[in-house]
């Protein structure tokens, strides 16, 4: 098999039915769904309303030391940071299980790609969203008119500069914070400081306000939870148990990952 045909397996098995008969993750209720959905609106709307001007007016009396700080930070938003990696394991996954590899060792190839998989959906598919709705909207980001008015908007403009709301790098730290989170829970403290610290910065470097920040907390959320649910329903990297909950199956462990890159690199 080439490794064009196990890439296109992997996309297979993402794409395919539900089983007939299996378990599916548990839903909100739609009461709770309203819930949350008028919740999100009023702090978005709460922030615009009170928080925004506040908020890039504070930030513009921070000494210049703590901006350049958070400039240096805000980068680690950017989803390349996760997305490039990625994609190149998994592109060395499917070459290496081209080799006369034994059972063992393709498992754990293929334990690391669905995983692997996992990760980079869930966090490419709300961005890839955020990327074109932003440009819909076409909120102007702080700062770019004159007048203080944060509620300044031209869609389908498409420009850089009218591209604020949501937050691009907000919704690749809240999405990757979900999803690692989501395959090894002993990560969540870490990944949920990094996604509020990349929110903050976005905040200090004034490329956002308050609500673009939180809009794109929620989308990075719900999304990353609905790639979950997704993969869960195949039984991808996840299962879902009697109750509903969605639990990660276990992982192959660092010894075995490292033994089987060690015998791909000495082939």
């Amino acid at each position: 098999m080439t490794a064009t045909a196990n890439i296109a397996a992997t996309v297979a098995a993402l794409v395919r039915p539900r089983r007939a008969g299996a378990p599916r993750p548990r839903r909100p209720t739609t009461g709770v769904v309203i819930g949350i959905t008028l919740l999100a609106i009023a702090a978005i709307a709460g922030a615009m309303a009170w928080l925004d001007g506040r908020a890039i007016t504070g930030v513009g009396q921070l000494p210049n030391w703590v901006v350049r700080t958070f400039e240096e930070l805000t980068d680690f938003g950017k989803s390349g940071w996760f997305l490039w990696p990625i994609g190149v394991l998994l592109l060395l996954i499917a070459i290496g299980s081209l080799r006369d590899l034994p059972n063992p060792a393709r498992l754990v190839l293929a334990a690391l790609a669905v995983r692997l998989a996992f990760i980079f959906v869930a966090i490419a598919l709300p961005g890839l969203i955020v990327a074109v709705v932003k440009r819909v909207i076409g909120r102007a980001r702080p700062l770019v008119v004159g007048d203080g008015d944060v509620l300044v908007f031209k869609p389908l403009l498409w420009r850089g500069d009218y591209a604020s709301f949501p937050s691009g790098h907000g919704t690749t730290a809240f999405a990757a914070a979900i999803a690692i989170g989501a395959l090894w829970p002993r990560l969540r403290p870490l990944m949920w400081t990094y996604a509020l610290i990349i929110a903050f910065s976005r905040i200090v470097v004034t490329a956002h306000y308050p609500s673009d920040v939180i809009a794109s907390a929620a989308v990075g959320i719900v999304g990353a939870l609905l790639v979950r649910n997704w993969f869960a329903a195949r039984r991808l990297g996840f299962w879902v148990d009697s109750s509903g909950g969605v639990q990660p199956w276990p992982g192959p462990s660092f010894r075995r990952t490292k033994a089987v890159a060690r015998r791909l690199l000495s082939a």
